[in-house]
């Protein structure tokens, strides 16, 4: 029987949210973002204190509580910590330094954070500063009640919090997940050299610095090294997140799924091009529908045959930046139906059941992203296609180093390229077709989210048996 371990996990978004429903009573909704399913193996296997943000009024009502006890979605207990942040340096932290600085640097937007390094200085000492703080001390509180927990941090939110548990807990066991692409050391100097110091040396605190792919690790070792720093305490490993494959198979037969699918294949055409992603400047969405009307163009004989469908989840709208892309991606969307009506179906929506559907119905699925530190539709539409649906994948998404060898790769910034994917990826005979898509699936179903978790925590052992 596998070890129960003491784990406390730390993320901004927590495994669950509150509210009220109309009789004023509390309700529980679960936390948003694949984050939260990709962290649920261990709350199912381990005795895990999760500490996140408390982000609804009725959060920062139940953080004045303490760490509460709470039972997953599966049934598995475990225990929440909800950190209330005053609303000034949240917004900071969240609004300005994490998204979009942050993310715009790691994911090579190097246009877009320009405009917020004017307030990056207040933000980082009066935003992002406070909050990682806050949440050490929440971590700092959860080791004094019990040392013997691991700690595992999650993604860029957190960059700063580990080393300041380290000057007040200097054994702590502690790793940190980076899910997002690293940067080159070229791409930091966009920002004050305190600044980039800080982050990586945070991260160089723990005992353990994961990636998804060798490529994120070794440019995290290399700015690293940029700085004169080494990871001397830290082991820097690559291990590419996957999913719940029980969990896609179960939802594939779901009634609301079958209900979308149905739907979808009343009114498809003879080929679905598929594209389900975030209306994020990185996703790179206006580029893809620029190569798909290109195709149009050149191949007038597909009109009418062929169909694209944009499912885009609303991304971030409080910042202007994401809402201004959001915008664009419906003007460029309009164009392309002035132009050939019917040709592409944009549907801007949280509805995960139509992305499902629309997995096992596609023809060929679109990841042009410009960068991504894995990109999980890549691993989940192919798992429950049932149409030997090519992937037409960006060598800059992580997930192209581990799915390279069976999809249609793509240079993020060629439109002529893409288009030329497209129409190649239409045309494959369907035993290639069968063929890749088969490969991916089995890659998927060996290379699942626990063995991902499994990879994480022997790391962790690694790390507590060297100092032994």
């Amino acid at each position: 029987m596998r070890e129960r371990r003491k784990l406390i996990v730390v993320s901004n978004r927590g495994p669950a949210t509150y509210g009220r429903d109309g009789q004023g009573r509390l309700t529980e909704r679960r936390g948003a973002g694949g984050l939260v399913t990709a962290l649920r193996p261990l709350v199912a296997q381990h005795d895990v204190t999760w500490i996140a943000s408390a982000l609804s009024e009725d959060d920062r009502q139940l953080a004045a509580q303490g760490t509460l006890d709470r039972t997953g979605a599966e049934g598995y207990p475990y225990r929440l910590r909800l950190v209330a942040h005053a609303h000034r340096p949240y917004d900071l932290y969240y609004n300005v330094v994490a998204n979009p600085i942050l993310w715009f640097v790691q994911h090579g937007l190097d246009g877009l954070h320009e405009r917020r390094l004017a307030q990056l200085d207040e933000a980082w000492s009066d935003g992002y500063v406070p909050v990682n703080a806050a949440f050490a001390a929440a971590v700092s509180e959860e080791l004094d009640r019990d040392p013997n927990a691991a700690v595992f941090f999650q993604d860029y939110h957190l960059y700063l919090a580990p080393l300041l548990v380290r000057k007040r807990h200097p054994d702590a066991l502690m790793a940190h997940f980076v899910h997002i692409p690293w940067a080159s050391s070229d791409e930091w100097e966009a920002l004050p050299t305190p600044i980039v110091r800080a982050l990586h040396e945070g991260l160089l605190a723990n005992d353990v610095v994961s990636f998804h792919t060798a490529r994120w690790r070794q440019a995290f070792l290399d700015s690293a090294r940029a700085l004169s720093l080494e990871p001397e305490r830290a082991r820097v490993a690559a291990h590419p997140i996957s999913v719940d494959v029980s969990e896609f198979d179960e939802l594939a037969g779901s009634q609301p799924v079958l209900e979308r699918e149905r739907e979808l294949v009343a009114r498809r055409p003879d080929h679905l091009i598929l594209r389900v992603d975030r209306t994020d400047p990185s996703k790179n969405v206006i580029r893809g529908f620029r190569a798909y009307e290109r195709l149009l163009d050149r191949r007038p004989d597909l009109v009418g045959r062929v169909q694209m469908l944009a499912l885009l989840d609303p991304s971030r709208q409080a910042i202007a930046e994401y809402a201004e892309y959001r915008a664009a991606i419906e003007r460029e969307a309009g164009i392309i139906e002035e132009r050939h009506p019917g040709a592409l179906r944009l549907r801007i929506a949280d509805d995960f059941p139509e992305s499902i559907a629309a997995y096992k119905q596609f023809d060929v699925l679109l990841v042009n992203s410009l960068r991504d530190g894995l990109n999980l539709v890549a691993k989940e539409a192919p798992l429950v296609n049932q149409r030997r649906g090519v992937v037409v994948l960006s060598e800059n998404a992580g997930a192209f180093e581990e799915l390279g060898a069976w999809v249609v790769p793509i240079d993020p910034l060629d439109v002529d390229g893409q288009s030329a994917a497209l129409e190649y990826a239409l045309e494959l005979p369907p035993d290639e077709r069968a063929r890749r898509t088969e490969a991916i699936a089995a890659h998927v179903r060996e290379h699942d989210l626990d063995r991902w978790s499994a990879a994480v925590l022997e790391d962790l052992d690694r790390a507590s048996t060297m100092r032994a």
